[in-house]
């Protein structure tokens, strides 16, 4: 099982007579990286959703947009009585300095800074209960998505390293041909430059018994195998967070592929191991995408 953590999910739900609405939006990121918009009623539980957010989101860019939705009710508001009387004495006394009418004082001082504001209004614990429902539906729907773009992901994956296996089958196939040819070049360069009958025969076959050993690539194919197999039981893996090791064992997938291509000195094995290559960029392009 594979998550992807790229993700869109929302949730809309009333909160007593309130409507909430939370988007939740998820992008590729090596950490957990969270902007948070929500409106000033819920700034008392704003650690609190940080906290939640981060503790079922994991990894990524995460994007949380929380919105009050207007229901039409009336909202209540403070009068700052004292800060009305201060305002009044000197309007009163400039209405009259310049012989204004002074029934008007009043929807001027309404108007003016903080006469009226809205009261510092915050939820219930039975409201902040039922809010974590809709965050929670939120998350839900994200995770729900992330785990559609995993399986894609996922399938993407495996045909990536089933690619690369079947390219190193057609190595190890080429493998006993190569060291041939090899033997077969070096004996007849030697026969051409200095003369059958002018070298040791035995002592040829220990430079060339050296000399394939050090170019010998079963090893690397031994460890290329073992990688791939334990890439694909990461990817079977009921853990969700594994987007780094699959990273991590696809640098050494390609430690192997290099130095198979280093030791191939064979047109046709250096084929497969470009075909190899071209499929890890690829797989490494989308394990980017992984949770």
């Amino acid at each position: 099982m594979l998550k992807s953590m790229t993700g869109f999910g929302r949730a809309e739900k009333n909160v007593g007579d309130k409507t909430f609405l939370v988007d939740i939006k998820s992008l590729n990121g090596k950490q957990f990286e969270l902007q948070l918009r929500l409106p000033s009623i819920l700034r008392p539980f704003e650690f609190d959703i940080r906290r939640i957010l981060s503790g079922q989101l994991s990894r990524g860019s995460v994007d949380c947009n929380i919105s009050l939705k207007d229901t039409g009710n009336a909202k209540p508001v403070t009068i700052n009585t004292d800060l009305a009387k201060a305002y009044f004495k000197p309007l009163s006394e400039l209405s009259t300095t310049l012989g204004l009418d002074a029934s008007n004082i009043l929807s001027t001082l309404v108007k003016l800074p903080e006469v009226i504001t809205p009261s510092s209004e915050t939820l219930s614990d039975d409201e902040w209960k039922d809010f974590q429902n809709v965050l929670q539906a939120a998350i839900d729907a994200l995770n729900k998505h992330r785990l559609n773009e995993g399986a894609m992901i996922e399938q993407d994956l495996l045909s990536r390293i089933t690619n690369i296996e079947n390219q190193q089958t057609e190595v190890i196939k080429l493998e006993p041909l190569r060291q041939q040819k090899i033997r077969e070049g070096i004996t007849r360069l030697l026969e051409e430059n200095v003369g059958k009958e002018n070298y040791d025969g035995n002592r040829l076959e220990q430079e060339l018994i050296y000399y394939i050993e050090k170019i010998d690539i079963t090893e690397e194919q031994v460890r290329l195998k073992n990688h791939c197999d334990y890439f694909k039981s990461l990817l079977a893996d009921t853990e969700e967070a594994k987007g780094k090791k699959l990273s991590f064992v696809l640098q050494e997938i390609g430690r192997e592929i290099n130095t198979t291509g280093s030791k191939a000195y064979d047109s046709t094995i250096q084929k497969c191991v470009v075909m190899m290559k071209d499929e890890l960029e690829k797989a490494k392009e989308q394990v980017l995408n992984a949770l």
